[in-house]
Parts: structure tokens; C-alpha cells; sequence
């Protein structure tokens, strides 16, 4: 071949190359036009597994872990990449049958879980063919604390409508029995007006405190004077501590202001006066003092009463606990007062204090953000106030001073006895 072919034949086999990858650039170009923009499906599909709030885990025909997602490890029901035994029966139940099949995977030993964790896990375990299941799994613990919370409250209600029922049905007998003598029919009449007067007061609270943990939206919060909240709770007291001969001593007026209803501080306030009236022998004092700390108004209530023992501070909040069940009964207290002062306060984004010691009385403090406080920033600058226990004893055998037996002025932080202190944080509390 002349050298004039062996030319013709490169040139002509560069132009095939040009040629060649014109078109395959072109071809590229196409596809990539094509492709859509954005994650593919699959990508998709594993953002959703691992994002989810349920535990996912795939099994394969020998119950090893095909895939799981991290929430799956947080629950519990898969450890060190190995699904717990009772999923994996599931699993055999569900290849079996070809249906979905519920589970059961809460966790079996709670001392072992770090920190609070969840308490209640339930799943179904779904077949998704060729010998793979699929574990599908949520934290329900809210749910089960709820229903259990329900079946206690339903049980003391019951218990506690019972014996004022009882009671005015007796009364009842023994009015029909009495018919015809007077002074019996006046005395059982006078019991029956104070049974019916209780039973009217425990439902009137039982609707307040439900009204407060969500079963009705609360009212719109508005600027309110702290001390008109004062003087109407006082007012609702005086009456029930003048009875009891017990003298009420009241700060100066502040002039402070908070955001919250009135009605309801009205009612968290009266409560902690009435409570510290029932709870105080004749003829001691009763103080109430007001002051500002940080973001949080405070209003003390303190007593010479009986005090509370340290093993029962944490629960007078509870619905329905009573520190002395006859006094309590004698006085006709229903053991909710507390609860209420606590929901309210929770609703108002504070909370309550408590100081007390055996035999030489408590202080109540309800603490709510003063008008215009971040909540957040309120609850950040809250924790500051809260005094360290220092062992040092109230002087004079009385009860903790409040700001107005120790003076406006003074701005150091309260200092409580390491026997006598006990704070109730209820944020959020619903």
C-alpha cells in the first residue's frame, strides 16, 4: 500500500473516533437530561427508614438483621446488630401464617436501661415476601402511663365520692327515722348540709383540676396585678381563719405585674391560705409575702403549723394525698388543693416551693414569670434563686422568716435547712 493509502486510512480512522465520541457524549448528555433531579427512590427510601420515629428492622428467613434503622438500637429490641429473641418469633409466626403478627417488646429488665428510656415498646411484625419480615416498632410509654394515671384517678374519685354519698345517705335514714322529733331532724339536717357542702366542693375541684391537665384550653393570659391576686384570695380566707382565731400578716403592696389569669392564681393562692389556716393550731400566724427574684414573682405563704415530714413532701401535691387524713376530713379538705396550686403554676409556666420541718411550720412559694419574661429565659435565670441547703436552724424555733418579717430590701438568696427542703419543679406539667 502507497503512502497515500496508508493516509487516507488513518484519517479515516480518526474520523470514526470523532465520530464514536461525538455520539457517546451525546448519548451522555441525553441520559443526563433524562435523569431527574434530586435523591433517587432508594436514597429516599433510606432517609425515611432512619428518620422515622419507630423502630424499623428487616429480618431474613434465619432471623439475622438484614437492615435497621438507629431508632430500632434507642428502643431497645436490637443489640449489638442482633434482634431480640421475642421479634424474631414473631418473625418465624409471620412466614408461617403469611399475616401481620403483634409484639409485645418492652424491655424485660428497666434497672438496666440508662437513663429513663422507654417503658412500654409494641410492634407488628409484617411478611414482606422471599423469606424477609419487616419489625415495625414505636415507643408507646406515654400512652400506658396515661391509661394507668387515668385508672388511679378514676379509683380515688370513686373512693372519695363515695363517702360523702354514703354519708348523706345515711343522713337521709336518719332524718326519715327522726321524723318527729325536731331537734334530731335539725341536728341530721345540719350534717347533711355539710356533707352535701364537701361533695359539692370535691366536684367543683375535680372540674378545675381536669379543666387544668388539658381536657379544656386554658384563657388567654393577661397582664395581672399581683396584689389584687392577694387581696382577693385573702378575702375568699378571712372568714375560715378569723373562725379558727389565726391572723393573717400581709407584706406592703409591690406593684408587680405577671402575665396569667387571674381566676386561677386567685384560686392556686387561696388554696395555700386555706391550706396553712387548716393546718396551724389556734391563734398562730399566718404571713403571706410577695417579692421579685430574677424573672419570677414569688408569693410566700408560711405557717406555724405542724410541719411536714420529709418522706411525705414530695407527695403533697399528689391528688388526693392528705399529711393528716383526720384533720384533713375534720376540715373538710379534699386533698386537691395542692394539685390545683401545682397545674396552675405549671400552666403559667413556673412552679411551686416548698420549705417545712416537723413542729415548726412551712412556707409555700408559688413562682410565676413576672409581666414580660422570655418563658425560656425565665426558666434558665429561675434555677439561680433556689437556695443550696447550709444545715443552718430558723432561729427562735419558728418557721423560715418570709420577705416581709425579713425586710424588702434584703437581696441574698434564701438559705434553707438541709432537714427542711424540698422543691416541687412542675414546668410543663399538664
Amino acid at each position: 500500500m502507497t503512502a497515500l493509502g496508508y493516509t487516507a486510512l488513518i484519517i479515516g480512522l480518526l474520523a470514526i473516533g470523532v465520530a464514536a465520541g461525538y455520539l457517546a457524549a451525546r448519548t451522555a448528555r441525553v441520559r443526563e437530561r433524562r435523569r431527574p433531579a434530586g435523591p433517587t427512590v432508594a436514597e429516599l427510601l433510606q432517609r425515611l427508614v432512619h428518620t422515622t420515629n419507630n423502630g424499623i428492622v428487616v429480618l431474613n428467613r434465619f432471623g439475622d438483621v438484614v437492615l435497621h434503622n438507629p431508632r430500632a438500637d434507642e428502643l431497645g429490641f436490637v443489640r449489638d446488630k442482633r434482634a431480640d429473641a421475642r421479634a424474631r418469633a414473631a418473625a418465624e409466626q409471620a412466614l408461617e401464617t403469611g399475616e401481620p403478627v403483634t409484639v409485645d417488646l418492652s424491655p424485660l429488665n428497666r434497672t438496666s436501661l440508662r437513663g429513663r428510656g422507654p417503658a412500654a415498646v409494641h410492634g407488628e411484625v409484617r411478611p414482606l415476601g422471599d423469606g424477609f419480615t419487616v419489625v415495625d416498632a414505636g415507643d408507646e410509654s406515654d400512652a400506658v402511663r396515661l391509661e394507668a394515671t387515668r385508672r388511679d384517678f378514676v379509683a380515688n374519685v370513686s373512693h372519695e365520692l363515695k363517702t360523702p354519698v354514703g354519708a348523706l345517705a345515711l343522713l337521709a335514714e336518719a332524718v326519715i327515722d327522726a321524723a318527729d322529733d325536731a331537734d334530731e331532724v335539725r341536728r341530721f339536717s345540719t350534717k347533711i348540709l355539710h356533707e352535701s357542702t364537701r361533695l359539692g366542693t370535691l366536684v367543683s375541684e375535680l372540674i378545675a383540676l381536669s379543666r387544668l391537665q388539658g381536657a379544656e384550653r386554658l384563657p388567654e393570659l393577661t397582664t395581672v396585678e399581683v396584689d389584687a391576686v392577694v387581696e382577693e384570695a385573702l378575702g375568699r380566707s378571712r372568714i375560715a381563719a378569723e373562725s379558727a382565731g389565726i391572723e393573717i400578716a400581709v407584706d406592703e403592696p409591690s406593684d408587680l405585674l405577671l402575665d396569667g389569669d387571674r381566676t386561677l392564681l386567685v384560686t392556686a393562692l387561696s388554696n395555700l391560705i386555706d391550706n396553712a389556716v387548716a393546718y396551724s393550731p389556734p391563734g398562730s400566724p399566718v404571713s403571706i409575702s410577695r417579692r421579685m427574684v430574677g424573672d419570677f414573682v414569688e408569693i410566700a405563704v408560711t405557717d406555724r403549723g405542724i410541719g411536714i415530714d420529709p418522706q411525705h413532701q414530695q407527695r403533697v401535691f399528689e391528688r388526693f394525698f392528705r399529711v393528716d387524713p383526720a384533720r384533713s376530713r375534720a376540715t373538710g379538705g379534699t386533698g386537691l388543693g395542692l394539685a390545683i396550686v401545682k397545674h396552675v403554676a405549671a400552666n403559667h409556666g413556673g412552679e411551686v416551693k416548698l420549705w417545712s420541718r416537723l413542729g415548726t411550720g412551712s412556707t409555700f412559694t408559688l413562682r410565676v414569670p413576672r409581666h414580660g419574661a422570655d418563658p425560656e429565659g425565665a426558666g434558665e435565670q429561675g434555677a439561680a434563686p433556689a437556695a443550696e441547703p447550709t444545715g443552718s436552724e430558723p432561729s427562735g424555733g419558728q418557721a423560715r422568716p418570709c420577705a416581709a418579717e425579713r425586710g424588702r430590701a434584703d437581696p441574698r438568696p434564701e438559705t434553707d435547712s438541709a432537714d427542711g427542703v424540698a422543691t416541687v419543679e412542675t414546668g410543663g406539667v399538664r
